[in-house]
C-alpha cells in the first residue's frame, strides 16, 4: 500500500452530495486522487423512465470497464467498502421526477435499480411540487403527497434542491423521514433563486435533514470570484444556524460538460426558447469554477478552509463526508409499512 493510500484510508470518509460531470476515466481517477469515496450522481433531468434505464445501462458499462475505480453504491456500507478497496461508490439520483412519469409504482422499481435520491421538482412546476422559478407556489400536490409516502417506504430520499419555498417546507412536514437539499446555499449569503431561506434551513435541521453546500458559481457570493474564505465562513455561520451535523457538500460540479448540456438541463422539452436561468444572456453556458475548486482533486482545499474558519476537526470530518454517511445509513433502507 502506498503512503498516499494509507493516508486516504486513515482519515474520515469523503462524500459529495451531488455531481453531474461528463464522466470519464480521467474524472474517476481525479476522484480517487482527491480522496472521494462516494458521489451522488445525477442520471436524469427530464428523461422518461425508459430513457433513464438507458442512462443506467451506460453506467453499467462504466462499472464493467473501470471496476478498479467505481461501482454502484446502494447503502452506507458501500461507501465503507469504497474506502476499504480504494474505489468510488456511485449513488444514483434524479433532479426531476420525470423518470416516474405519472406512475407511482415506478418509485419502487427505480429504487430497485439503485436510485436513492429524487427531486420533487426541477425549476418548473411538476406533478409533485413547484420549482423555484415559478411565480406562484401552491405547494405539494395530491400526487406529491402519495409519492413522498412511497419514497419514505422504499428508502428513496426526497430532495428539494430546486423547489420553491412553500413546496420545500411542506415536503419537510409531510415526509416521515428526513429529506435532503443536496446542493444549495443560504439565500442570506447569496440571494439566488435556488438558494434557501433561513426558515427552510431551520426546518430542515429540526427535522433531521441534510444540506449539501453548492459550489456552482451562480450559487456563490461573487460567483466565480468567490473566495475560499468567504465560502468557509458561510459554512461556519450555517453550522451555528443548523448544527454542523446537518451539513455536507453537494458541489454540483459539472466538470467537462459542453455548454449545450446547460440547454438540456434548463430547457428539457418544455420550451423552444432558451431559458437562461440565473445567469445572464451573455453567460448562458457553464460559468467558470472558483480557482480553489476546479475538480475533485481540490477537496483538500475545502477541508483546510473549514479548519481555518474555526470549525473543529470533528465538525470538518462530518461536513466532508461523515454526516452524509450517517444519513445514508438512516435513509436508504426500507421504511415502516
Amino acid at each position: 500500500m502506498t503512503d498516499a493510500s494509507q493516508s486516504q484510508r486513515s482519515r474520515s470518509h469523503r462524500v459529495d452530495g451531488l455531481q453531474y460531470a461528463n464522466w470519464s476515466e480521467d474524472i474517476f481517477r481525479q476522484m480517487r486522487e482527491g480522496g472521494v469515496d462516494a458521489v451522488h450522481v445525477t442520471i436524469a433531468y427530464h428523461e422518461t423512465f425508459r430513457e433513464t434505464v438507458l442512462n443506467i445501462e451506460r453506467w453499467n458499462r462504466w462499472f464493467e470497464q473501470f471496476p478498479d475505480l467505481i461501482f454502484q453504491g446502494r447503502s452506507g456500507d458501500d461507501v465503507r467498502l469504497a474506502r476499504e478497496t480504494g474505489r468510488i461508490a456511485i449513488i444514483f439520483g434524479f433532479q426531476n421526477p420525470s423518470p416516474i412519469e405519472d406512475d407511482i409504482g415506478l418509485v419502487e422499481i427505480l429504487h430497485t435499480l439503485g436510485a436513492r435520491f429524487m427531486q420533487l421538482s426541477y425549476n418548473n412546476q411538476s406533478l409533485l411540487a413547484t420549482g423555484c422559478y415559478e411565480a406562484e407556489d401552491p405547494g405539494i400536490t395530491r400526487m406529491g403527497r402519495e409519492v413522498i409516502r412511497e419514497m419514505n417506504r422504499v428508502g428513496m430520499v426526497v430532495d428539494m434542491s430546486h423547489s420553491a419555498e412553500r413546496s420545500t417546507l411542506e415536503a419537510i412536514e409531510i415526509s416521515e423521514r428526513p429529506i435532503a437539499i443536496t446542493h444549495a446555499n443560504p439565500a442570506s449569503w447569496q440571494p439566488a433563486l435556488r438558494n434557501k431561506s433561513d426558515d427552510v434551513l431551520r426546518a430542515l435541521a429540526q427535522s433531521g435533514g441534510m444540506l449539501g453546500f453548492s459550489l456552482y458559481p451562480h450559487h456563490l457570493k461573487d460567483k466565480s470570484n468567490c473566495t475560499l474564505q468567504s465560502f468557509c465562513e458561510m459554512v461556519a455561520r450555517t453550522a451555528e444556524l443548523m448544527g454542523p451535523e446537518r451539513l455536507g457538500t453537494g458541489t454540483d460540479l459539472c466538470q467537462d460538460q459542453p455548454d449545450c448540456v446547460v440547454t438540456w438541463m434548463r430547457n428539457g422539452r418544455w420550451t423552444k426558447t432558451l431559458d437562461y436561468g440565473e445567469g445572464s444572456k451573455e453567460a448562458a453556458g457553464f460559468p467558470e469554477m472558483p480557482s480553489w475548486f476546479r475538480d475533485n482533486r481540490d477537496f483538500d482545499a475545502i477541508e483546510s478552509g473549514l479548519r481555518a474558519a474555526g470549525l473543529s476537526d470533528d465538525d470538518v470530518a462530518g461536513i466532508m463526508g461523515e454526516n452524509w454517511l450517517r444519513f445514508f445509513d438512516e435513509s436508504f433502507g426500507s421504511g415502516a409499512g
